[in-house]
């Protein structure tokens, strides 16, 4: 089956780019481009894409709101930004208006095609230096709230930020799948969360860097 998805893009020769890049991956088909958010509610209802790559500075409706939208509109649509920005106050902002995975552009070709899969297996795919801003986050907000999170759990979340599935964890840290369950269970208590969106969400919401 074949993974579909809509581009929101002001710049149009990157937007015919990707737009080339994805329709010649069989996998994916671009049901539809835009070059700013106006039509993002009547795109999504139309489409009904399984992901949305937005971009942020855009004329009128930027990113931002253009995720809110998506995500009011259709909740199970996976949005991944894709954009120059680099700055806190943006990287938090999208994700926390629900944003699913953010690539910054100057992400290799290939490791766009991997953050769409990692997105539509559940995983939350963030460029290196993205990710890093992100558990830099949360070890100061986990001081902060002083939520006694041990070594071992610290290692389980810094993964899951990253997009890893419970099995990934596992294999990366050498360790059980049902030890990861376990430790995730513990986490999200810790947190008073139930799942680890949840718990993603909360650190970012509770300390903005």
């Amino acid at each position: 089956m074949q993974t579909g998805i809509i581009i929101f893009e002001d710049n149009n020769h990157l937007r015919e780019s990707l737009v080339h890049l994805l329709n010649n991956y069989e996998r994916y088909d671009v049901l539809a481009d835009y070059s700013n958010c106006a039509e993002a509610v009547t795109a999504i209802k139309i489409y009904q894409p399984d992901v949305v790559l937005m971009d942020i500075d855009m004329p009128g409706i930027n990113g931002i709101e253009g995720v809110k939208k998506v995500k009011e509109t259709r909740p199970e649509t996976a949005v991944i930004m894709y954009t120059v920005f680099e700055n806190d106050e943006k990287l938090f902002a999208c994700l926390c208006a629900g944003a699913n995975g953010y690539l910054l552009k100057k992400t290799p070709p290939a490791r766009l095609f991997d953050a769409i899969e990692e997105v539509i297996n559940g995983g939350a795919p963030m460029s290196p230096s993205i990710a890093k801003k992100v558990i830099e986050s949360f070890k100061k907000n986990t001081t902060q709230h002083n939520y006694l999170l041990s070594s071992r759990e610290l290692d389980v979340l810094q993964l899951l930020v990253k997009g890893h599935s419970t099995k990934m964890i596992a294999a990366t840290l050498f360790i059980s799948f049902e030890t990861v369950r376990s430790h995730l269970k513990n986490i999200y208590n810790k947190l008073h969360v139930n799942c680890g969106k949840e718990a993603i969400a909360k650190i970012l919401t509770e300390r903005i860097l």
